[in-house]
């Protein structure tokens, strides 16, 4: 396509362009004595043309041009290059690599783009795929390759892509949930005959237990062609010793059994426990038949106590969101019926108190003393509130209030809030929530405090909060400013049929508030819990001044010690340039690590746990899925060939054709930015001086 021009001024302006060339060719040379007729004419055009254009330059013009670009359709092949695709042999791995390389062959001839890729997005040599392709992968991830080949080829000429696997899935979700804007076409590679094994399918249990309490473990356990003969499940602890087993009957030759164990938590911290199957006779594979699960055991829940003037149905609600919580535990006391000399007793790790300080001044001396234990507090605001002693009680707002007068508000949402995360619906259910009864009056944040609700009136947004916290000072401290939280829960479960977004904003305010600081100067931490038994453990190591300000060139000592008390120990230099150290060759198992320096003169120490596992997740299943692979090229127009039949995937690119895609580059560029512009204003300017000179004018 041509160039265009493109004008930024009314084009009548062009107008005043030629009659400004005129006007100063006419007053230049119309009267000059010296040239002859025909000489002025001349020269009175060379200068009509270059005041012309200078005054064409001066409306900034652009220049539009329309570039095309062709590109040729590009073929992508993913080979899956996880463990399992060994199970079938060397020799039909070898086929398969020789028949792909004639495929990609006949496609280079077709004029089709050709690259091929693995699992983790590597790119790999065409010319040498028999030595670059390694089976080495631990897990089988199908989906991520697929979406990152989405977002990268966006906007290229993309057509096919085929895949090469197992359709074995064992880390992620399955690509057929998604769409593709490509063709995909499957190889499937591999033994769909469904060989003797006995596995362990999946464990369930709470990943959380209590220090002396009993939980649950639910073993799931397929077999395949072992009809009439038994087995034996166990559960050992860290050090091997069995604490749980039970046997089981193989009634089918395809046979599934869920077993439930109840084990003890005797130990405070991570507690690994292993489960095993034991081997039959003939079984494929004997690395399914062992997993570890790995159970936090705490040392009891966060108590709370909660305090209330008076029975209210706020207090219920309130109950039922922290009962829901496995990590808190809740006793109330109601100053009108409870016997006043025990509450507080008992120790407790936060503080809720409802409507108080009181408008009688009748609790005054019990918060003082609630208060004075410098427990994470709650303060629930209300019409039973002695406002001016609540003001000087804590540090997150204050308002000036008259007794007894009220207020009805809805809340808004804190878009800029950003201490923890809430769910993308938060907003939505908010905005939905009927009005609090609140204080009526001015109301003020204090330094440090953050926001998470403000006060809504009719409509309007006000920078008054509703519900807000400050982690500063000896005590930190949270204030909801209403009553009828109770409403609110209602109206959830009407409109969402669950109590989820109230009950995740409170519940996350009392963990926030509560969290206890951590204030070791010395930081030392593996980056992950888990680590598989081929991967290399990495910390990352962090050391502090009195001013919590970073230091560096710290040797820091570095034991881990194993479940059998076995100990190693490493030394590492923290310095700017590497924060982290790396261990490996380390066992299965769990470990506990202790880390200790230096700092200007002072011993520092830190202590973890993190754990090792052997599970193998490509172990897990041998038997290619087949049907994954028709219906993932099924949705996305593609053909499923079998691995000895992948040559007939060049009938199928043939018939399609090559399709180039055509790109319109569209570019606007000011006229004056060209090269040739300048130089065709110096070159009409040297010609008229030279010419005026040769005809012997000034």
């Amino acid at each position: 396509m041509k160039p265009e021009i493109i004008f930024q001024t009314p084009t009548w302006y062009l107008l005043i362009c030629i009659l400004t060339a005129f006007g100063l060719s006419y007053f230049m040379y119309a009267k000059d004595a010296v040239l002859k007729p025909k000489q002025r004419i001349f020269l009175g055009i060379i200068r009509g043309i270059l005041v012309f254009f200078i005054a064409f330059i001066l409306l900034n013009p652009l220049i539009k041009t329309v570039k095309s670009l062709i590109l040729k359709p590009k073929v992508i092949i993913v080979i899956d290059n996880s463990k399992s695709m060994l199970y079938s042999g060397k020799k039909q791995i070898s086929d398969l690599i020789s028949g792909l390389q004639a495929l990609i062959q006949s496609m280079n001839s077709k004029g089709f783009e050709v690259e091929v890729k693995n699992l983790s997005s590597e790119s790999i040599d065409i010319e040498s795929l028999k030595e670059n392709v390694k089976f080495n992968l631990p897990k089988s991830n199908l989906s991520n390759i697929f979406t990152e080949l989405k977002n990268t080829y966006e906007g290229q000429n993309l057509s096919d892509v085929i895949l090469i696997s197992d359709g074995i899935i064992n880390d992620g979700l399955s690509p057929t949930f998604q769409k593709f804007n490509f063709n995909v076409h499957s190889v499937g590679f591999g033994d769909t005959t469904l060989k003797k094994d006995v596995l362990i399918s999946g464990i369930t249990a709470n990943r959380l237990a209590y220090l002396g309490n009993k939980f649950t473990v639910n073993v799931d356990i397929d077999s395949y062609l072992f009809q009439g003969k038994s087995s034996l499940v166990t559960i050992k602890n860290g050090l091997g010793i069995i604490i749980a087993k039970q046997i089981i009957n193989f009634k089918n030759n395809d046979d599934f059994h869920s077993l439930t164990f109840e084990l003890t938590a005797d130990k405070i911290g991570k507690q690994r426990f292993i489960v095993e199957i034991q081997a039959l006779i003939g079984e494929f594979s004997l690395k399914n038949n062992k997993k570890e699960i790995v159970i936090d055991v705490v040392n009891g829940k966060e108590k709370i106590l909660l305090v209330a003037f008076a029975a209210h149905p706020d207090i219920k609600a309130f109950r039922s969101i922290l009962e829901k919580n496995e990590l808190f535990e809740v006793k109330t006391h109601i100053l009108q019926s409870s016997e006043l000399s025990q509450i507080g007793k008992d120790p407790f790790d936060i503080l809720i108190l409802h409507q108080l300080p009181d408008v009688y001044g009748s609790s005054n001396s019990i918060v003082n003393g609630l208060l004075a234990k410098q427990k994470p507090t709650l303060f629930i605001v209300g019409s039973k509130t002695n406002i001016p002693t609540f003001n000087g009680m804590q540090n997150v707002v204050g308002i000036n209030s008259q007794l007894n007068k009220l207020d009805k508000t809805t809340a808004n949402l804190n878009l800029g809030f950003k201490l923890f995360n809430l769910n993308e619906d938060a907003n939505q259910f908010i905005d939905k929530l009927p009005p609090l009864s609140v204080p009526f009056g001015e109301y003020n944040s204090f330094p440090g405090s953050e926001v998470i609700l403000f006060q809504k009136v009719s409509n309007i947004v006000t920078n008054r909060p509703l519900f807000a916290f400050n982690l500063n000072g000896p005590r930190k401290t949270a204030v909801l400013v209403g009553e009828g939280i109770w409403q609110w829960r209602m109206e959830e479960f009407a409109n969402f049929d669950n109590h989820q977004n109230l009950d995740e904003i409170l519940t996350k305010t009392l963990q926030l508030i509560s969290i206890k600081e951590d204030k070791s100067k010395l930081k030392v931490y593996p980056i992950l819990e888990t680590f598989g038994l081929d991967e290399k453990i990495v910390f990352e190591a962090e050391a502090y001044n009195d001013l919590f300000e970073k230091v560096f060139d710290q040797t820091i000592q570095l034991k881990v010690i194993s479940e059998s008390n076995s100990e190693k120990s490493y030394t590492f230099i923290l310095s700017k340039e590497s924060s982290r150290f790396v261990i490996s060759n380390l066992p299965a198992g769990l470990f506990n690590f202790t880390a200790s320096t230096t700092i200007l003169g002072k011993n520092e120490s830190t202590t973890g746990q993190f754990l090792v596992t052997e599970t193998e997740l490509e172990s897990l299943n041998s038997v290619a899925d087949f049907g994954m692979l028709k219906t993932f090229s099924k949705q996305n127009n593609g053909e499923f060939v079998l691995a000895k039949n992948i040559f007939e995937l060049r009938n199928s690119l043939e018939k399609k054709g090559m399709i180039d895609k055509i790109i319109s580059l569209e570019e606007l560029k000011d006229f004056i930015n060209l090269r040739w512009v300048l130089i065709f204003i110096v070159l009409l300017i040297t010609l008229e001086w030279g010419l005026r000179k040769f005809f012997g004018s000034y």
